[in-house]
């Protein structure tokens, strides 16, 4: 198993209350999150930039 810091960018137009699970879609893409975190919100272009760790086989 490896980990990895990886970030990823979220488009946030859609419903707010559906952030985490499209925030956790995103990362599976890449592996198993053990951690995420926001750290830029882009308010002109409604993104977010993500930090996470994820793990792969």
């Amino acid at each position: 198993m490896t980990t990895h810091f990886i970030t990823a960018e979220i488009d946030l137009t859609e419903n707010p209350a559906e952030l985490p699970q499209k925030v956790e879609a995103e990362l599976q893409k890449r592996g198993e999150p053990l951690r995420w975190a926001i750290a830029k919100v882009d308010e002109a272009a409604q993104t977010a930039q993500v930090e996470a760790v994820v793990t792969d086989k």
